[in-house]
């Protein structure tokens, strides 16, 4: 009886735990995925900051740059985190199961060694053929011969039963080990991670200290961006409200309050501007490579600065071009002392905006086409680094270009 209940237990165990393993090896997954990326945009920040040691002055650009690395350090050191707990808890399940298989092994080994022994003394005491002559009638006789047939079967099928679950168990016990080793260099690589993210905070720190003594002239630089950038967007709104304007005087509208009226687009902007909404989130980046490290909305470069982003800053290599994120017409091409270039591009009800420019390459009135190479990329020598500003509006609304932008893996 004690045999069937140990069967029983080991089926149910790998019922229960089947779904498990199953979610777990998915979400595991997941996590190296998601590691990749966070290591890959790492080495990108490396990349940038790599064209910047040559020199020692601190930048808030590049402050900001050692801060964005650290975040993504600390993402890694979670993710994987997470990775270990997944395989100790995969381990658990292997030495329980494994528990189990070895229990049945040992109960079938017991139950073939008695039938071994039984087998023994019955043929002591006398042979096979003695026992089938030994019947009263040729029905009993083949009764006994099925029965010699049958017992013969079953110790050989029993032989192979623990054999092939001898093999099962040494297959778990290799894989177990397997996730042991890698538990154990995953726990290497924490150290490992923890260790760099120490020495990035002691950089950050060193560069806040240097920065520290330049505050004034810090707030003062970035009061004049502050200014720049709330007067971009008086222009953009002062575009979107002429725009309605224009649009509601040719369908002679009668409503005199231009805030409350609604751009009136054409069939085919109407189609553009629901293509522009049906690719949120597949939109293409304005940069070949790059990393978002100002995010929208507010944020703090430093501690005891507070800004506001109307869109998201991509941090970029030196000389790199921005490119259109959607099939457009170009607005207005501007220009300001302290944002550089700026190109607005219309897509139906929508509005990109790229700053932070050099060189355009398109003018006012341009029809450009998705990837399209729109200019290139300010380098700014005191940040040190070249960065990209993308802004995306829907009427007079600022919306969060992270959230309409491709999900790279």
């Amino acid at each position: 009886m004690s045999k069937y209940i140990t069967k029983y237990i080991f089926l149910i165990l790998v019922l229960i735990s089947l779904p498990g393993l199953i979610t777990a090896q998915k979400t595991k997954k997941d996590l190296e995925a998601k590691k990749k990326k966070l290591q890959a945009d790492i080495e990108y920040l490396n990349k940038l900051l790599e064209q910047t040691t040559n020199s020692k002055e601190s930048s808030l650009g590049r402050l900001m740059t050692v801060s964005k690395k650290i975040n993504l350090q600390e993402q890694v050191i979670e993710t994987v985190t997470k990775e270990i707990d997944i395989i100790q808890s995969q381990i658990t399940v292997s030495n329980d199961t494994i528990n189990t298989m070895e229990v049945r092994l040992s109960d079938l080994k017991k139950e073939y060694a008695r039938m071994v022994v039984d087998a023994y003394k019955t043929e002591k005491g006398y042979n096979k053929l003695s026992f089938i002559f030994a019947s009263k009638d040729f029905e009993q006789a083949a009764l006994r011969i099925r029965y010699v047939q049958e017992y013969q079967e079953y110790r050989h099928r029993q032989a192979q039963i623990i054999d092939s679950t001898s093999t099962a168990v040494g297959q778990k016990v290799t894989r177990l080990q397997k996730k042991k080793d890698e538990k154990k260099e995953l726990l290497s690589s924490v150290e490992s991670e923890k260790s760099t993210l120490s020495a990035e905070k002691n950089e950050q720190q060193r560069m806040y200290d240097q920065l520290k003594g330049k505050e004034k002239q810090l707030r003062k630089e970035l009061n004049e961006k502050e200014k720049a950038s709330q007067k971009l967007d008086a222009s953009i709104k002062k575009l979107v409200e002429e725009a309605i304007k224009k649009s509601n005087a040719t369908t002679k509208s009668t409503k005199s309050d231009s805030k409350s009226l609604e751009l009136k687009l054409t069939p085919e902007a109407k189609q553009l501007s629901q293509n522009f909404e049906n690719n949120k989130g597949k939109l293409p980046w304005p940069v070949v490579e790059g990393v978002i490290f100002r995010p929208f909305g507010t944020y703090s470069p430093m501690p005891g600065i507070t800004m506001s982003n109307n869109g998201i800053d991509i941090a970029t290599t030196k000389g790199a071009i921005a490119r259109a994120v959607f099939d457009g017409t170009v607005s207005i091409v501007t220009e300001d002392p302290s944002l550089g270039k700026v190109i607005i591009i219309r897509h139906g009800d929508f509005l990109s905006v790229y700053v932070h420019l050099k060189e355009v390459f398109v003018k006012a009135g341009d029809k450009v086409q998705t990837k399209q190479t729109l200019g290139t990329i300010v380098y700014d020598d005191l940040n040190q680094m070249a960065d990209l500003e993308l802004e995306i509006w829907k009427g007079q609304n600022k919306l969060d270009p992270q959230d309409w932008l491709f999900k790279k893996d």
